[in-house]
């Protein structure tokens, strides 16, 4: 009987602290972004002697790292992130406060003794946790700030490591975390299984980089997850697939409406699927947006992609009484207007849980779509985006966009071939695209010697002006030997369509250097600091300030160690791997200094101005990303990292970028919890990055 009464107690102590957590995070209380609690909340004391014996423990083990770095073998090499997981997850706990409960500090003393016996394990050349089937923590180096990322597996018993059948493997999403540290992730993963264990199917969890649903920096973190496991494990390219609930179900409808063409199957729950409606109705918010801030609402609500699901399977779930049905709801309709029906399993009676029938009949669903295996590209192809940073689906790839934040797709519909003609015709019809590509994979297209003598393959781009029909006919090249062709054609400078690739010589929007100003801290990226002196004081102070602060909220909700150089540092390696965010101005960086008149601002130490606008450089500065004049096929980035601020913590559907291509901050206004000062302009540069005719001051 003690038992069950301390059982019971334990639960209801669960149960509370799971609503109130529920309550914290959501709710009108985080309507004010003049009164905004910290997100982490701030970590528990630690008992001196506990903290004592365990950075004892966490010296260890720093100290077999460093015997392990000496070691050049691939095979360590390979594993080492494996181990060094556990020692960032340790230190950044201690060293940052982040033990959030005194249950923390005791998973600690697990983490840590992990740590110590992989290395030990590594240390004598025989690594167990490789061949390891159940719970396993791995980890890998991210591009991006080169800090080591971890990752759960569950690798079924029936994997066998000797043979090289292909194995599925489903991708999960977790939800909402506001004291989800590294420790406490790596513990959870150590420990539990997740919701779905299919048979014969390694789950993979990304930590997606803390709370942040899997978006930006979270979003390259499901990739370069994925690309490890890959690499370690013997994974149907065929057979992946992405789910999620709640806030994982967020980040499984923006996976699935981005790379439709990449899984075999999308089964999002609950969650939110957009940004406006998802705030007006779950949050209560009062919505204002600026235009680019609407704008920037495409980037990841994804009603705007929906018909991009007709190429990946979706089996949507929601709570009958949950309020965060409404994202299937709004999918449903967007859907709907395709003339799609969404499959949506709802819970009778459910909350924010998924109930054991659904779960069966979501598993039967998901097994007979995993045995179907990935899509082949059908006769009718489609894919819609706003941005070319999501521009590829099937044989279609968006090489330009006649307008930014705006509706474009790309309709492929092969035609029978044209045996009388000599040649093999498909036809597309585009809009809003200014530039693309068709790739037919090898072994589509029968061979027929006729037609390989003839080599004409052709593409017939139709173009609707209302009820009328413009077509142009453009060549391609193949088909060839094996089954295959590709064609690109481009908009010229007259407006009329032609044969080719756009020119690699002109400064042009393309995908990865697209823009916004958030962009560039989704790949490698490097802070430049000043050490001059600024010409005027008070941009001097604001651009120290909010480089002090990038570091510090880059570590707090990305979980990385920005790397951090002075402007007198930077060299040529870095200007050509990396993204270069400059601080401060022309006087203070001489990086800045070097290519500021490359830049399409005028920046002096009386005045700077863009376009027609002019503005007192004494207390205004510029925001701006543009390709770096010294290397044009990466981003430099002025006086900004990640665009949003400590009020978007408070809910995941927030997170979308706050400024476009470029923003003009006066600096008599000090920074908030929305913005880095009051924007005085702020606009998207046009297709060939420069400055808007029609840009106009907020």
């Amino acid at each position: 009987m003690r038992f069950v009464a301390c059982l019971a107690s334990a639960v209801s102590v669960l149960l509370l602290t799971a609503f109130a957590g529920l309550a914290v995070a959501d709710g009108e209380r985080d309507n004010n972004p003049l009164v905004v609690r910290r997100v982490p909340k701030a970590g528990v004391e630690v008992p001196a002697e506990k903290e004592t014996a365990l950075r004892i423990k966490l010296a260890e083990l720093q100290k077999k790292i460093g015997e392990l770095k000496t070691r050049k073998d691939a095979r360590t090499v390979a594993l080492l992130p494996d181990v060094m997981i556990f020692e960032r997850a340790i230190r950044g706990a201690l060293d940052y406060d982040e033990f959030f409960s005194v249950r923390d500090i005791n998973k600690a003393d697990v983490v840590v003794a992990e740590g110590i016996d992989r290395a030990k394990q590594l240390l004598s050349g025989q690594p167990e946790w490789p061949n390891q089937s159940g719970f396993v923590v791995r980890g890998y180096k991210s591009r991006i700030d080169h800090t080591i990322q971890p990752y759960g597996l569950v690798i079924p018993e029936t994997y066998a490591f000797s043979h090289s059948v292909p194995t599925r493997c489903d991708l999960w999403f977790h939800g909402r975390g506001e004291t989800l540290s590294e420790l406490n992730f790596i513990w959870d993963r150590m420990k539990n299984a997740g919701r779905y264990t299919p048979e014969h199917t390694i789950v993979l969890h990304p930590y997606g980089r803390y709370s942040n649903a899997f978006k930006f920096a979270g979003e390259t973190d499901v990739l370069e997850a994925l690309e490890d496991v890959q690499q370690r494990y013997r994974i149907d390219e065929d057979r992946i697939s992405v789910r999620g609930f709640s806030m994982g179900g967020a980040a499984c409808w923006q996976f699935a409406v981005h790379y439709p063409d990449r899984w075999f199957a999308a089964n999002p729950g609950a969650g939110f699927s957009e940004t406006p409606e998802f705030l007006k109705f779950f949050q209560k918010e009062t919505l204002n947006p600026k235009p680019w801030e609407k704008a920037l609402w495409n980037l990841y609500d994804c009603d705007k992609y929906a018909w991009n699901l007709t190429h990946c399977p979706t089996i949507a779930y929601s709570g009958e009484k949950d309020i965060q049905k409404q994202a299937a709801d709004v999918m449903q309709t967007a859907l709907g207007e395709h003339g799609i029906q969404l499959r949506h399993i709802i819970g009778p009676n459910m909350g924010h849980s998924i109930d054991d029938a659904s779960k069966v009949i979501i598993e039967k669903n998901m097994s007979l779509l995993a045995k179907r295996g990935r899509r082949e590209p059908s006769s009718l192809q489609v894919f819609e985006t706003h941005t070319l940073k999501y521009n590829q689906s099937g044989w279609m790839t968006i090489d330009g966009l006649t307008e930014h934040w705006k509706p474009a797709y790309l309709v492929l519909d092969p035609l029978p071939p044209q045996q009388k003609a000599g040649h093999r015709t498909i036809s597309v019809q585009p809009k809003n695209v200014s530039a693309f590509t068709i790739r037919i994979p090898a072994g589509t297209i029968p061979i027929d010697v006729d037609i390989l003598e003839a080599a004409n393959f052709m593409v017939r781009i139709n173009v609707f002006d209302g009820e009328k029909v413009r077509s142009t006919m453009i060549t391609g090249k193949g088909p060839f030997s094996d089954g295959s062709a590709v064609a690109a054609a481009h908009i010229d400078d007259s407006g009329k369509w032609v044969s080719g690739a756009r020119s690699a010589n002109k400064l042009l929007k393309r995908h990865d250097l697209q823009g916004p100003i958030d962009d560039a801290f989704m790949d490698s990226f490097v802070f430049v600091r000043p050490t001059g002196t600024a010409a005027n004081d008070m941009v001097g102070k604001w651009a120290e300030s909010e480089l002090e602060r990038a570091i510090v909220h880059w570590r707090r909700h990305f979980r990385g160690d920005a790397r951090v150089i002075n402007d007198s540092e930077l060299s040529d390696e870095i200007i050509g791997s990396a993204n270069i965010g400059l601080w401060g101005d022309p006087a203070s960086n001489s990086v800045m200094r070097k290519i500021v008149d490359q830049l399409p601002i005028e920046w002096s130490a009386e005045s700077l101005r863009v376009g027609d606008q002019s503005f007192d450089a004494k207390k205004h500065a510029p925001i701006l990303i543009y390709p770096n004049p010294l290397n044009p096929n990466r981003y430099v980035v002025l006086n900004s990292s990640f665009t949003y601020r400590d009020y978007a913590y408070l809910n995941n559907a927030r997170q979308v970028p706050m400024l476009p291509d470029w923003a003009v901050i006066d600096l008599t206004t000090p920074p908030g919890n929305v913005w880095p000062g009051k924007v005085m302009a702020a606009d998207f540069f046009d297709e060939q990055w420069r400055i808007k005719k029609s840009s106009v001051s907020r």
